[in-house]
C-alpha cells in the first residue's frame, strides 16, 4: 500500500479519511495503479516523456495517485466525504493508455468518451458499494464528480482535478520542488466565482500567475507533435489489435501490463509495440508523405485561468491582470495542427500494418 502514496498527498491533506482509504484499496482503484497519467507516451523513447518518480516506490505517475490526490484536495477544501469520494472515483472507468481510447473513438478534442462507464463500474463493484453503504452514500452521489464545482468545473477554471494533474506534472517533470508546490498550494482559498459557485483561488496574483504559466508549459507537452503522434499511433495499434483478435474490448479495461503482454504475444502487434518503444524522433510536413505511416491529429487545448484575490478583495481571473498569461493563452489557442507527423526512421512496421486499407 505504501507504494501508492506520494509526498504530494501529504501536502494536499494531513490525513486520509477511512472511506477514501477503503475505496483506494478496492480492485477497481488498484487497477488504476497500472494506468498511466501520460496516456502511454512514456513507453516511447521520446526525451519529452522522461519523468522523475513521484516517490521512491511510485515509479510512474498513475491514475490511482492522481485520483487520491484529487480526493484529498477536495476533502481539504470542502470537508465533504461525498465530494471527495466522487473525486477519488472520477477516473475509475479510465481504460489502458487513458485518452488514447478517446482517440480510438474519434474523440480527440473533448476527450470525454472514457467517462461513459463510471456509474456502471462503481455499481458493479461489491467492494465499493459496501464501503459507500457503510457511510450512507449512494452511487448517484459519487458517480458524477462534475456536479461538485470544487472537484471539477468548466475549463479554464481551477478545480481539484486540474490542480492535481498540474502539480503532479510540475513535480514529475522537475519543474518545481515539493517546497515550491507546497507554497503554491498553501496560498489557495475557496471563493465564489462569477457564477456564484465555489472555486479555488489564490491569495496573490503572483501565485496565480505562477500556476497559470506552469500549466501553459504543461499544455505545450499535451499538444506537442510527439504527444499527438504517440497517442494516434497507440490508438491505431489498439484498433488493429482489436480487428486482428489480439485484444478484446473488455481487455482495454484491464491493466497496461496485461495489454502489453497480449500485444507482444502476437507477431504483428508485437512488432508494432517494439517499434513504438523505440520511437524518439518526429518530423512534420505540410503535404502528406508517401510510403510511410503519417498522421494529422488535432489536440485538446488545456490551460488554467485561475482566480486571485485583488487588493480590494475581489476575485479576478489572472488573464485579466497578467499580460504574460494572456499572451500564453493566445499563443496556445493559435497553434496550428494542420500538419502531417511522421517518424523519419524506425516506423517500418507501422508503415506496413497501420496504413493498410
Amino acid at each position: 500500500m505504501e507504494e501508492r502514496f506520494t509526498p504530494l498527498m501529504r501536502i494536499y491533506h494531513d490525513e486520509i479519511p477511512a472511506l477514501l482509504y477503503s475505496l483506494y484499496e478496492t480492485a477497481p482503484l488498484r487497477r488504476l495503479s497500472d494506468v498511466g497519467m501520460h496516456c502511454g507516451c512514456d513507453y516511447s523513447a521520446f526525451p519529452l516523456f522522461r519523468f522523475q518518480p513521484l516517490s521512491g516506490t511510485a515509479r510512474r505517475y498513475t491514475r490511482d495517485l492522481h485520483s487520491m490526490g484529487t480526493a484529498l484536495i477536495v476533502q481539504h477544501f470542502t470537508g465533504d466525504l461525498k465530494q471527495s469520494a466522487a473525486g477519488l472515483l472520477h477516473d475509475i472507468a479510465t481504460p489502458v493508455f487513458a485518452h488514447v481510447v478517446d482517440f480510438l473513438k474519434g474523440d480527440h478534442i473533448r476527450q470525454e468518451a472514457t467517462e461513459e462507464a463510471t456509474e456502471e463500474m462503481i455499481a458493479g463493484s461489491p467492494e465499493i458499494m459496501e464501503a459507500l453503504h457503510r457511510c450512507g452514500i449512494s452511487v448517484e452521489e459519487v458517480s458524477d464528480y462534475h456536479r461538485y464545482p470544487i472537484a471539477d468545473n468548466p475549463s479554464p477554471g481551477l478545480s481539484a482535478d486540474r490542480l492535481e494533474y498540474t502539480l503532479g506534472n510540475f513535480y514529475c517533470r522537475e519543474m518545481k520542488s515539493l517546497d515550491e508546490i507546497r507554497a503554491l498550494y498553501e496560498s489557495l482559498v475557496c471563493v465564489p466565482n462569477e457564477k456564484g459557485e465555489p472555486e479555488l483561488a489564490f491569495t496573490s496574483g503572483e501565485a496565480a500567475q505562477e500556476l497559470a504559466l506552469g500549466a501553459l508549459e504543461n499544455a505545450r507537452m499535451y499538444t506537442a507533435d510527439e504527444d499527438r503522434f504517440c497517442m494516434q499511433y497507440l490508438a491505431d495499434l489498439l484498433k488493429k489489435s482489436l480487428e486482428w483478435g489480439v485484444l478484446t474490448p473488455q481487455e482495454l479495461y484491464g491493466t497496461e501490463k496485461q495489454v502489453i503482454r497480449r500485444l507482444r504475444q502476437d507477431e504483428r502487434a508485437g512488432r508494432l509495440w517494439e517499434e513504438y518503444e523505440s520511437l524518439s524522433h518526429i518530423r512534420t510536413a505540410d503535404r502528406k508523405p508517401e510510403g510511410c505511416y503519417c498522421v494529422r491529429v488535432p489536440s485538446k487545448l488545456r490551460w488554467i485561468d485561475p482566480l486571485f484575490l485583488s487588493d480590494n478583495g475581489t476575485a479576478v481571473r489572472i488573464s485579466k491582470a497578467a499580460p504574460a498569461v494572456r499572451k500564453g493563452i493566445e499563443e496556445l489557442c493559435g497553434m496550428n495542427f494542420d500538419v502531417w507527423l511522421y517518424a523519419p526512421e524506425g516506423a517500418e512496421a507501422a508503415g506496413c500494418f497501420l496504413t493498410e486499407k
